[in-house]
């Protein structure tokens, strides 16, 4: 299953979390599109006011099944070996979910004043329609990105 990660790609705490995430995925479950990017959103109908609310996560398969915000970070966090069991737990706790949100929307809101602005839009390797490799291909440097 792929899903696709609108992010924003003039925030260096977003491009970093991004960072991250393709080095963990390389492109397998997720790929990426930076907020600025108007024409890919358009497809999604996606306005730049709703990427106000924060990032989000669209399922491949079926594009009107959408998480936004804080909702879309446990979504990818679950879909992450090692972080499934973090989010479960943290789903459980009383009151966590609500103060995830707010500390979410707190940083959504300062970001750029906290971690800073880039000068130009950070585009991923893997874009929209890639295609990962399998890591035969991927040191053979076979396939398209």
């Amino acid at each position: 299953m792929k899903y696709h990660v609108i992010y924003d790609g003039n925030c260096n705490l977003c491009v970093s979390l991004v960072q991250q995430m393709e080095n963990l995925d390389q492109g397998a479950q997720f790929d990426y599109i930076p907020m600025q990017d108007e024409a890919v959103l358009n497809r999604f109908q996606i306005t730049a006011k709703d990427c106000e609310l924060g990032m989000i996560l669209i399922d491949a398969n079926n594009p009107e099944h959408r998480w936004q915000g804080s909702d879309a970070a446990e979504e990818i966090a679950r879909k992450i070996p090692f972080a499934e069991g973090l989010v479960s737990l943290y789903r459980k706790i009383p009151g966590l979910k609500s103060l995830g949100d707010k500390a979410y929307e707190e940083i959504r809101d300062n970001r750029y004043q906290w971690f800073g602005k880039r000068d130009r839009t950070y585009h991923s390797p893997y874009p929209i329609g890639c295609i990962a490799l399998g890591a035969g291909e991927r040191e053979k440097g076979k396939g398209t990105r």
